[in-house]
C-alpha cells in the first residue's frame, strides 16, 4: 500500500510517501521558522495561509522524487489534532478531496501517535511493549504503549510543556524563536556547576511534570546576574546549561521510575525535543545501566513531518480503518481515545 501523508500541525508543512512493503520512498517539509521569527512565536493565522501556499508544490516534489504519479497512490494520511485547528482544516481539506478526486480513502492521523511511531522508520525499530516518553513544545507525556493504539498515560505535564518551557525561558532571555535549540547551544558553552537549579516534582513520587516553576527561577537567576552587572555572554550560556540540566535529569528521573514502575526495559522517546542531544546522552546512560535500550528517531524526523503521518496512517489502513467525506479536525484530542489495532 502507497500512502500519501500531510503533516501540518503547526508550522511545518510536511509530505512523504510511505510504501509498506518497500518503507519511507521519498519526504519533504518547508519550515515557517523565518516565518514567525520576528512575532516571537506561531501566528495561527500566518501559518495557515503558508500551508496553503506550500502544500500542492511538496506534494509534486515527493511525487517526482519518489518517481510515482497520483494513480499509483491508494490513500491519503493527514494530521487530524491535535494542533492550531486552521492549519489543520488546510491538511485534511487537501487530503479529503485529494481522496475524493483519486476515489481513494483517507485516514486522519493523531500528531502524537505519529511521533511516537517515528522511531519505527529506522533501521532497528522498537518491539512492543515499551514506555514512550513523548516530550515536545505542547506536550510532555510518559505512556506505556502494547500496541498501536494501546495506551496508557503514565504522567503528564500540569503545566508548560518542556519544549514550551525551553521556548518561553529563551524568550525571557533575550534569545530569538525557537528557543530550544538556542538554549542547547549556548548551554555547550556552560559552565558546569556555577548555577544549580531545582529539578521540580522529582522529591515525591509519581511521573507527572511541572516545568513554570524551572521557568521562572531561570528568569530570577538571570534577572540577579542583570542587576549585578553581569550580563555577559558567558553567563548567559551558564544560565543556559543550568536550565537544559535540570530539565534533562528530571525527565531522566521520570523515565527511570516509569521503566522500573512498568517493569519494562525499552524506551522510546520522540517529539521535538527528543532531539536534543543531552538527553539523548543522559537517557542513553540511565537505561544502559538498566540493562534496557533507547530508541529515537532521526533528527530530521523528530520534529513535525509527513513520514511519521504516512507510516502511521499506513498502520491503521492495513487494519481496515479510514474516514468518510467529512473534514474533521481536533484542536485536542486525548491519545488514549484512539481505537487499538488487533
Amino acid at each position: 500500500m502507497l500512502v500519501l501523508g500531510l503533516e501540518t500541525s503547526c508550522d511545518e508543512t510536511g509530505v512523504a510517501l510511505y510504501d509498506s512493503e518497500r518503507g519511507l520512498l521519498a519526504d519533504a517539509l518547508f519550515s515557517q521558522i523565518d516565518l514567525h521569527r520576528a512575532y516571537g512565536g506561531v501566528v495561527p493565522e500566518l501559518a495557515s495561509r503558508d500551508h496553503v501556499k506550500r502544500m500542492l508544490p511538496l506534494i509534486r516534489q515527493v511525487l517526482a522524487e519518489a518517481g510515482c504519479v497520483a494513480t499509483d497512490i491508494d490513500a491519503v494520511a493527514y494530521t487530524a489534532g491535535p494542533g492550531l485547528v486552521g492549519a489543520l482544516l488546510v491538511g485534511a481539506s487537501c487530503a479529503q478531496a485529494l481522496a475524493f478526486a483519486w476515489d481513494i480513502p483517507a485516514i486522519g492521523v493523531h500528531h502524537m501517535e505519529g511521533h511516537l511511531l517515528a522511531p519505527m522508520l529506522e533501521a532497528t525499530p522498537p518491539a512492543f511493549p515499551f514506555v514512550a516518553l513523548l516530550v515536545s513544545g505542547g506536550h510532555t507525556q510518559l505512556v506505556r504503549v502494547d500496541g498501536i493504539g494501546q495506551y496508557q498515560l503514565l504522567g503528564e505535564s500540569l503545566d508548560d510543556a518542556a519544549g514550551e518551557a525551553f521556548d518561553k525561558t529563551a524568550k525571557l532571555m533575550g534569545l530569538r524563536y525557537p528557543g530550544g535549540p538556542e538554549i542547547a547551544r549556548l548551554a555547550e558553552r556552560g559552565t558546569p556547576g556555577r548555577f544549580v537549579f531545582p529539578r521540580p516534582m522529582t522529591d515525591r513520587p509519581g511521573l507527572d511534570f511541572s516545568f513554570s516553576g524551572l521557568k521562572t527561577f531561570t528568569l530570577n537567576t538571570w534577572q540577579q546576574c542583570q542587576n549585578g552587572g553581569d550580563d555577559s555572554e558567558q553567563s548567559r550560556c551558564d544560565v543556559a546549561l543550568a536550565f537544559q540540566q535540570a530539565v534533562v535529569e528530571t525527565l531522566t528521573i521520570k523515565c527511570r521510575r516509569a521503566l522500573k514502575q512498568t517493569g519494562l526495559n525499552s524506551l522510546v522517546i520522540a517529539g521535538g525535543v527528543s532531539a536534543n542531544r543531552a538527553l539523548r546522552t543522559s537517557l542513553e546512560d540511565m537505561t544502559a545501566a538498566l540493562k534496557g535500550n533507547v530508541f529515537y528517531a532521526r533528527p530530521a524526523f523528530c520534529t513535525d513531518n509527513g513520514a511519521m503521518i504516512a507510516y502511521a496512517g499506513c498502520q491503521r489502513l492495513l487494519a481496515g480503518q479510514h474516514e468518510g467525506l467529512a473534514i474533521t479536525v481536533q484542536a485536542r484530542w486525548p491519545m488514549e481515545q484512539l481505537p487499538a489495532l488487533h
